[in-house]
């Protein structure tokens, strides 16, 4: 059974940072994309980033590109989310999710979601 659990959210002032891990388990697909989305109230939910597990390709959302960076720890079945230059606008809850496949995407192609983690930014 394929588990993802989140960890690392908090508040923080505009312009920090924080990192948000994704601890991935159960995996039996030889390939997968993890990626991070957010949701803020009111709005619709978004992707973030994006990683080709055991692989090395990214993907970033325009609105945080150059201020996050997401990464992998193949040894710990890990995935980040470095967050620098936050801005209040990044106020949201932040998702892992998990698909088959690389370069997925579009939230309906990953199939498995963690509980979330809250990230707070205040100006």
């Amino acid at each position: 059974q394929v588990q993802l659990v989140e960890s690392g959210g908090g508040s923080v002032q505009a312009g920090g940072s924080l990192r948000l891990s994704c601890l991935a388990s159960g995996f039996t697909y030889s390939r997968y994309s993890l990626a991070w989305f957010r949701r803020a109230p009111g709005k619709e939910r978004e992707g973030v980033a994006r990683i080709n597990f055991g692989g090395s390709s990214t993907y970033y959302a325009d609105s945080v590109k150059g201020r996050f960076t997401i990464s992998q720890d193949n040894a710990k079945n890990t995935m980040y989310l470095q967050m620098n230059s936050l801005k209040p606008e990044d106020t949201a809850m932040y998702y892992c999710a998990a698909g088959p496949g690389w370069s997925l995407w579009r939230s309906e192609q990953f199939r498995y979601w963690g509980q979330g983690t809250q990230v707070t930014v205040s100006s």
